[in-house]
């Protein structure tokens, strides 16, 4: 759940929160009257936010995401690891 302050809480205890969103990996929501709430969360976790998002934006995309993700979950398949499968494909990165 996403931790939820004032503008003024924010200002005096940032480092606070900070520590609680880099913790949790939750944002945080700072509210500051007259103004549109903004949140603090992880720049990596706003990346991956982002790259869902452009991923899933081609409908056929989407679709083909989507279908694969069910067909893993459906036939249980093996997890394998990013560099076994770098090393496999003769991929440096």
């Amino acid at each position: 759940m996403a931790t939820r302050a004032t503008y003024s809480r924010a200002r005096a205890n940032f480092a606070k929160i900070w520590n609680e969103v880099e913790n949790s990996r939750e944002p945080a929501i700072l509210e500051r009257r007259g103004h549109e709430s903004m949140a603090l969360l992880p720049a990596d976790e706003l990346a991956s936010l982002q790259e869902t998002a452009h991923l899933l934006r081609s409908p056929k995309n989407a679709a083909r995401l989507l279908s694969a993700l069910a067909r893993s979950k459906r036939e249980g398949s093996t997890v394998i690891e990013l560099e076994t499968l770098m090393e496999e494909l003769g991929v440096s990165d």
